[in-house]
């Protein structure tokens, strides 16, 4: 197994949080603050903790209040950037992010959510059997917000439901992924992909896993999910 302090992880938050534009209009949505700091610091918080010490930030709407505010370093991370000069989508940014790195395996969180898991469990869940592709899935109450995900056999994502077509428990995506390089790799440079629309659907039913924890989980994509995020860290005491 790759150590985990040689494995580069990308977050991505390039995007123009477009339905947080009402309540937070001059940021980009990551620099959101909860509890008198950005949402991001606590993306860097967990992969500190696990163990990472080089971080790929993929940056797009807004780019420089990122990269003023963290510069080079987060406690013993080493910060990079990846700035998309214009839009590439979720895909095309990670592809863009990863030409500025080494290395076999990258671990990828979305910018705008959180999950209380085992980064370091995942990572070792993930080189157990050579996997390929895998995706941290969380149990909602409600699956019609987020699009439902349905597991096949030996953790096998068999298939993604779209958003609002069914209601109740089930598994959804909880936006953190390891991937195997060679594959983001052999996407066209420059070409505007969706990882959720367009490359794990692709994948589905052979080649993407699934890993399912049941921590708490947080999206603060819209104004009503960002409005809980501070009692959401308060209740995991995450928010010094």
């Amino acid at each position: 197994m790759q150590s985990i302090s040689d494995i580069t992880a990308v977050i991505l938050a390039g995007g123009f949080g477009t339905r947080l534009q009402s309540v937070i209009s001059d940021r980009p949505k990551v620099m959101a603050e909860v509890c008198g700091r950005p949402f991001l610091s606590y993306l860097l918080d967990q992969l500190s903790s696990a163990g990472f010490r080089r971080v790929i930030i993929s940056t797009g709407y807004m780019a420089s209040a990122i990269e003023e505010h963290f510069g080079g370093s987060y406690g013993a991370l080493e910060i990079s950037y990846s700035r998309e000069d214009e839009p590439l989508g979720t895909g095309g940014g990670l592809r863009l992010a990863i030409s500025h790195s080494a290395g076999e395996t990258v671990v990828v969180m979305n910018g705008d959510s959180y999950i209380d898991a085992d980064l370091r469990g995942f990572v070792a869940w993930f080189f157990e059997e050579q996997r390929e592709a895998a995706v941290v899935l969380t149990k909602a109450a409600d699956t019609s917000r987020f699009g439902r995900i349905k597991l096949g056999e030996n953790k096998i994502i068999a298939s993604f439901e779209e958003k609002n077509k069914i209601g109740g428990v089930g598994w959804i995506n909880a936006g953190v992924y390891a991937l195997r390089r060679p594959l983001i790799g052999a996407a066209e440079p420059g070409t505007y992909f969706s990882l959720e629309r367009d490359f794990f659907p692709n994948l589905a039913g052979s080649r993407l896993f699934g890993y399912c924890v049941e921590g708490a989980f947080l999206d603060i994509g819209t104004p009503q999910s960002y409005s809980e995020a501070e009692a959401f860290f308060r209740r995991a005491g995450k928010e010094a």
